[in-house]
């Protein structure tokens, strides 16, 4: 379903920009349902140069505080919403950035997350990460090294390929059910899931408009039965297709804000995006999901230690931030992928070829910057929220910034 005409004034420019910027970057569209004849357009065009995007970035940051009209049309004031004129400014700083990084600017990996994510990024001491791995070794059954044991442990919970579709469906059906009841969902919404190989990441939604999302699941190493329940729900309901569903029916079809037919990697809408999706399971399943999620996988016969797991999930938190070391210790530092990968084989006790998937992402170009997304969403989110329902109804629904979110935290 076509948002209608190509559109005019900021909103018009924003669009306009991020398809320009995605002529550059494989991805960095994530998702484009507005107006059809303004991609092909954007796409019949030669490629604009970087040093011509950060002008137009620049301009448009210009057009945005001098509070040229959001929609191509003025506006009584009372009408022309702040908020959103935040919001869209915030993107497009992000934008900017990432014109610069092109042009060839150069731009620190700190001054790159703050400017795209709103965030700043913060490496967790070694010491934190040490804790965290003397609670996982009192939670570990058995005796012996610990990077041992967890990972043998881990990957005897690897789902059988030939039962990974039916507990996705199951999981699928029961997530929805439960996001539907706690936060609605838009009559027509449907997915459809896949089974994918040779990608830098373990899930990936990619959102088609009218509703309507395809979720990508990487069958590159053997996907374990205690990540399931939260890919389905990082990726479907309660998380990326339920805010982008709720969103294109609420603020696309309802107020006509057509800058939300866009999403934009290197920006705000990311971070937040991330971190509502990781909290996901969490929100329509509880705090500790494991015996429902037991109740899933165990009649299909997938191994899955629902006791175990829910300590090791407890002890096992603190680990999150290793993948924002990593990144740190990759862009910043400058060490070498092979020093990064032993860094994460040893503080997230991966074995060898989930260290260098991971360290895969970090090094693609359109993700390198990205981690901060999940290391900082996640965080940001759960104190926004901190437990009640009609704060992540927010999230779902409203056009909010990094920075909205620190100040009702």
């Amino acid at each position: 379903m076509s948002p209608g005409p190509d559109p005019a004034g900021i909103v018009g420019d924003y669009l306009d920009l991020g398809l320009a910027l995605g002529r550059h970057v494989e991805g960095f569209v994530d998702a484009y349902y507005g107006p059809p004849a303004l991609a092909r357009r954007i796409e019949a065009e030669p490629v604009r140069s970087p040093e011509r995007l950060v002008a137009e970035s620049r301009g448009l940051l210009a057009a945005l505080d001098r509070g040229d009209p959001l929609d191509g049309e003025v506006v009584p004031a009372d009408v022309d919403d702040a908020t959103r004129r935040r919001w869209i400014r915030a993107q497009v700083l992000g934008l900017l950035t990432s014109a610069r990084k092109l042009a060839g600017e150069p731009i620190g990996y700190a001054e790159e997350v703050a400017a795209c994510y709103g965030v700043d990024p913060v490496p967790v001491p070694e010491d934190d990460l040490a804790a965290a791995h003397r609670r996982l070794a009192e939670a570990l059954p058995g005796s012996g090294e610990l990077r041992d044991r967890y990972i043998a442990f881990r990957e005897s919970q690897a789902v059988p390929p030939d039962l990974l579709r039916p507990a996705l469906d199951s999981l699928a059906e029961d997530f929805r059910e439960r996001t539907a009841t706690a936060f609605g969902l838009p009559d027509g919404e449907r997915i459809e899931f896949e089974l994918v190989t040779d990608k830098p990441w373990s899930g990936f939604n990619t959102y088609l408009g009218d509703l309507h999302s395809e979720v990508a699941i990487n069958t590159d190493l053997p996907v374990l039965s205690n990540t399931l329940a939260h890919l389905v729900a990082h990726e479907a309901y309660p998380g990326h297709h339920t805010e982008h569903s709720r969103k294109e029916a609420g603020l696309v079809r309802r107020l006509r804000r057509l800058e939300e037919t866009i999403f934009l990697v290197g920006t705000p809408q990311c971070l937040l995006a991330e971190g509502l999706a990781d909290l996901g399971l969490e929100v329509v399943a509880g705090r500790r999901p494991e015996a429902l999620v037991a109740g899933h996988l165990h009649p299909l016969g997938i191994p899955y230690e629902a006791d175990v797991l829910a300590e090791l999930a407890e002890a096992a938190e603190g680990l999150g931030a290793v993948r924002g070391n990593a990144a740190w210790l990759l862009h910043a530092e400058g060490a070498d992928p092979e020093t990064v990968v032993a860094y994460l084989a040893r503080w997230s006790l991966l074995p060898p070829a989930r260290a260098e998937k991971a360290v895969e992402f970090l090094l693609h170009p359109t993700w390198r910057a990205y981690i901060s997304c999940y290391v900082e969403g996640l965080p940001l989110v759960r104190r926004f929220v901190d437990g009640d329902p009609a704060r992540f109804a927010r999230l779902l629904t409203e056009q909010l910034v990094p920075a909205d979110l620190e100040a009702a935290a």
